[in-house]
């Protein structure tokens, strides 16, 4: 099942599949968001934005345009 990666709650895993919004795949890519590369959300601010995921070994705070362009598939 492919979803956003803003669709995600906490504590959900998913490979990152491709990018919808080519403004920022390159800033995604630098920030390791490639794909293949499995994401994690680990927390979301009480309001919706930003998001904390785990990726590459890194922690990032994502704002929830940049989310809603990363398409992702779940983990099982």
């Amino acid at each position: 099942m492919v979803l956003r990666l803003s669709e995600l709650k906490p504590g959900q895993a998913g490979v990152i599949k491709e990018f919808q919004n080519n403004e920022i795949f390159l800033k995604l890519m630098e920030m390791g968001c490639v794909p293949g590369e499995t994401i994690l959300v680990e927390q979301i601010a009480p309001l919706g934005d930003p998001l904390s995921v785990s990726v590459s070994g890194y922690h990032l705070s994502l704002r929830l345009n940049e989310a809603d362009a990363i398409l992702i598939e779940l983990n099982n």
